[in-house]
């Protein structure tokens, strides 16, 4: 079984090799053309986008674009913090349920004011079960949150109002500390209410776009970039280097390696695991490794026969062998994941991983064995199942061996490869038995990794998870000033969630970015969130 996994290995290090010889080939670099005396940014953002509106995309890389075109509340500056936005200052109640922000003067990319009613508009909009926000859960903090999303009570009855054109009061089912955090994300971004009202979802068009930030969509040609072009009415453009932003689609992370050491893209936003070294060498100071907080997990479709028992996800995940793949295939920093919630996390405690996880890999693949037994599979009846996964880079280079590791207890797993919004189109409508995922922080807080397995998140809870024991040490945690007491209520339910085995952590992430020195502005950050705004050309 173990050279199973060395053949994959050694497969994976020749490509490297041919490829790596394939590409010191020389080529003129192709670029866009800028305007005279300025400055265009060319981004290799991963996938494709689904729509360029904040309320109907749920990736990271469409998230890229959305951050670089509108201002919320708050914002990330270049170290990844997080620091006023439209909100120059706020306060909080004693209770910690009302939050009252002070907006600064702004405008729209078209010249309308930015208003208070502005965001009452889009959190509503974000809610309204007629908007479809697949994300629209981690907002349930908001009072009446939750009903307003189900239909249950009408978008008016929402805990934001507009006190003044300037002043914002939210409030909340329960304290949130992390608010502010919060607030950056995409359902809780602005959006022009007059323009949404004027065009509707046409309003999402490069021809009718209009936005708050540093930049504004301008031309989408799909399969071939995304141009956003600077934004002369952002309250801080003079602080703005480049005068255009192109995003492209690199599914191909070998591919966007290339085309940034050629000089066609300043930054790829991903790098196969394995070719990190190899860069370090070849192309000094390109290659840019960070911790993050993400975790790659497998999704177990609890509709499925089979994977409905919690004996058989068990053995699944226990069979996994993480040390080699982190260790051998990937190479790339990344850790072991025996938990879901990732090291560092803010607010949180140590959570102990499952028992099985200090044991020897054979005597793991000895009990696998035996829990399927129990469940009623065998060398007479093999579980069957189809691993569908992402077509972008380490999701190829590690789910073979998930496959052979999976082979050696008895399993007959089958890979299928999509492409990645297909796949997490397939993840949020259950098509699929066994999902390759994966989950970036969208706050530094535990939270933002446990409500995924929260029966009432919906899209975002692939497993379909539904545990009222889970939920309850949720809601506990969520009612729960102690800080301390939160942080204990949260690992309890963590620990609840990996006994019931929905999913299986595998590695806990690294940010990989390959950026051309030429650029400055660029700062490796526990977020991985890089404004495009301070992305300055280096002066010869």
């Amino acid at each position: 079984m173990r050279g199973g996994r060395q053949l994959t290995a050694a497969a994976a290090l020749a490509l490297a090799a041919l490829v790596g010889l394939a590409g010191c080939g020389k080529k003129a670099a192709v670029r866009p053309a800028c305007p005279p005396g300025q400055d265009c940014v060319l981004i290799g953002n991963a996938a494709e986008l689904s729509s360029l509106d904040p309320h109907h995309v749920t990736g990271i890389w469409e998230a890229r674009v959305m951050r670089d075109a509108f201002i919320g509340l708050t914002v990330d500056d270049v170290d990844g913090n997080t620091q006023p936005g439209i909100a120059t200052s706020w306060e909080t109640s004693a209770d910690g349920l009302v939050w009252t922000f002070h907006l600064r003067e702004s405008v729209w990319s078209d010249g309308a004011p930015v208003t208070a009613d502005d965001f009452v508009f889009a959190y509503r909009r974000s809610l309204d079960p007629k908007t479809a926000n697949e994300t629209a859960a981690l907002i349930y903090v908001l009072k009446n949150a939750q009903p307003v999303n189900a239909g249950k009570l009408p978008v008016e009855a929402l805990g934001v109002k507009a006190l003044d054109p300037r002043t914002l009061q939210i409030t909340l089912e329960h304290p949130a500390p992390y608010l502010p955090e919060l607030t950056k994300h995409l359902s809780m971004l602005p959006v022009p209410k007059h323009a949404v009202e004027k065009w509707g979802d046409a309003w999402a068009q490069p021809a009718h776009y209009v936005s708050n930030g540093p930049f504004t969509p301008a031309e989408w040609r799909l399969g071939d970039y995304m141009k956003s072009v600077k934004n002369p009415r952002f309250y801080g453009t003079a602080g703005v280097c480049p005068a255009a932003v192109y995003y492209y689609p690199t599914n191909d992370a070998i591919s966007a390696e290339r085309r940034v050491l050629r000089g066609e893209l300043d930054v790829s936003t991903d790098i196969l695991s394995n070719r990190i070294a190899y860069l370090q060498k070849k192309a000094p100071g390109y290659v840019r490794v960070k911790t993050w907080l993400g975790v790659a997990y497998a999704s177990f479709n609890s509709n499925v026969p089979g994977l409905n028992d919690p004996r058989v996800r068990r053995a699944l995940s226990m069979s996994i062998d993480r040390e080699f793949i982190t260790g051998k295939l990937l190479r790339g920093g990344q850790l072991p994941a025996y938990t879901f919630t990732p090291p560092g996390m803010a607010n949180y405690t140590t959570v102990a991983p499952p028992e099985w996880s200090s044991w020897s890999f054979e005597r793991r693949q000895a009990e696998a064995r035996r829990l399927l037994a129990e469940a009623g599979y065998g060398p007479g009846h093999p579980l069957k199942v189809e691993i569908k996964l992402r077509n972008s880079p380490d999701p190829t280079l590690f789910y073979p061996a998930i496959q052979a590791d999976w082979k050696s207890i008895g399993v007959d797993a089958r890979l299928a490869q999509v492409e990645t919004q297909v796949a997490y189109a397939d993840y949020r409508s259950r098509n699929y038995q066994v999902a390759d995922a994966a989950w970036i922080a969208d706050y530094n807080d535990p939270i933002t990794f446990l409500f995924l397995m929260r029966s009432d998140t919906g899209a975002q809870n692939y497993s379909d998870y539904r545990n009222p024991a889970y939920d309850g040490l949720l809601a506990k945690a969520d009612a729960e000033a102690d800080a301390k007491v939160r942080a204990t209520y949260l690992a309890q339910a963590e620990q609840l969630m990996l006994s019931d085995a929905p999913v299986a952590p595998i590695f806990f992430y690294v940010s990989k970015n390959l950026v051309s020195p030429s650029l400055s502005g660029w700062v490796d950050n526990l977020s991985d969130r890089h404004p495009s705004s301070q992305l300055c050309r280096k002066k010869d």
